[in-house]
C-alpha cells in the first residue's frame, strides 16, 4: 500500500501528537495536500530552500523536518525570500512539508529519549513534566554505566553527535555519574537539572549567563550545539519511523539530508 499524506500525519500523530507541542510552536502540516500519495520522504532538520531542492532531486513527495517552516501567522509571502521561496518551490514541485518539533521533543521515543539512549543512560526519567501531557515531558535524566571524567565524556559526546567540537563548563576531571539531556536549546532547565541531581547537563545554545549559572550551582555543562544535538537524534527517529511504516506494509522510502550542515562554524 502506498500511503497518503493523511496516512503519514496519522502515524505521526500516534507517536508525537500535535497537542504535546508548546503554545508558541507550529508542528504538523506546513504545506501540501492530505490526499497526496507519498512514496518517498526526504528528512532534514530545517525546511530550507536547499533542503526542498534536495528533496526534489531525490524525487520525494514529502519534506519531513524537525523545525517548522511557519512559526507565526504570515500576512504576506515574498517568493524571493524565506519562507516564501520555500512555499513557492514546494507548490511548483508538488512537495508537501511536515514538521515534528516540540511535540517530538517530549514524546516517548522522541528526540530526548533518543539522546538518552545514545548516551547509554540507565534508569531514565523525565527531566521536566509537561502540564499538557500525561507521562510526557521535556528532557530526560539518567545514570551513566560508570562514573566518567568530564573531559573524557566530552570527547565521547563529540563523537556521538558528529560535532567537530563541543563547549564545556566545569572541571575537566569532575566525575560525572548522572546526566540530564535536552536536545536543541535547553539552557533554561539548568537549575532543574541540578535540582534533579544531574552532575552534567547536555544541551545546545548555552549562553554566557547560563554558563555562569551552571558554574555557581556546581553542575557541569556540555554544549553540543543546537544543530548537532537535534540532527543526530532526528536521524535515528527517521530510521525508526521508516520501520513503523514497513511493519504496516506501507510502501514508503526515507532519505536523510546528508548535505545539511550547521550554519554556525568555528573560525580557525
Amino acid at each position: 500500500m502506498v500511503p497518503t499524506l493523511r496516512d503519514f500525519l496519522g502515524i505521526l500523530e500516534t507517536i508525537a501528537p500535535v497537542r504535546f507541542a508548546e503554545a508558541w510552536d507550529n508542528p504538523g502540516l506546513q504545506v501540501g495536500s492530505h490526499s497526496q500519495t507519498i512514496r518517498r520522504a526526504f528528512a532534514s532538520l530545517d525546511p530550507t530552500l536547499n533542503a526542498l531542492l534536495s528533496a526534489s532531486k531525490a524525487k520525494a513527495q514529502l519534506l519531513f523536518t524537525h523545525h517548522p517552516l511557519i512559526f507565526k501567522p504570515l500576512s504576506q509571502l515574498d517568493v524571493n525570500a524565506f519562507p516564501g521561496n520555500v512555499f513557492a518551490e514546494a507548490a511548483k514541485r508538488e512537495i508537501s512539508i511536515v514538521a515534528a518539533h516540540t511535540n517530538l521533543d517530549v514524546a516517548r521515543g522522541g528526540i530526548n529519549d533518543i539522546l538518552a539512549d545514545l548516551m547509554e543512560l540507565g534508569d531514565v526519567e523525565l527531566l521536566g513534566n509537561s502540564e499538557k501531557t500525561d507521562g510526557e515531558g521535556l528532557g530526560r535524566i539518567g545514570s551513566l554505566p560508570r562514573p566518567t571524567e568530564l573531559a573524557v565524556l566530552a570527547k565521547k559526546i563529540r563523537k556521538i553527535l558528529g560535532a567537530k567540537n563541543v563547549r564545556c563548563v566545569g572541571r575537566e576531571k569532575a566525575l560525572i555519574r548522572r546526566v540530564a539531556v535536552v536536545g536543541g536549546s535547553g539552557g533554561s532547565l539548568t537549575a532543574l537539572a541540578h535540582e534533579k541531581g544531574a552532575d552534567l547537563f547536555l544541551t545546545g545554545d548555552v549562553g554566557h549567563h547560563i554558563a555562569l549559572e551552571a558554574e555557581s550551582l556546581g553542575i557541569a555543562l556540555i554544549d553540543g550545539g543546537h544543530f548537532h544535538s537535534e540532527k543526530t537524534a532526528f536521524r535515528v527517529f527517521v530510521r525508526n519511523l521508516e520501520e513503523v511504516f514497513k511493519e504496516k506494509g506501507w510502501d514508503i522510502e526515507f532519505e536523510m539530508d546528508e548535505d545539511e550542515t550547521d550554519p554556525v562554524w568555528i573560525c580557525d
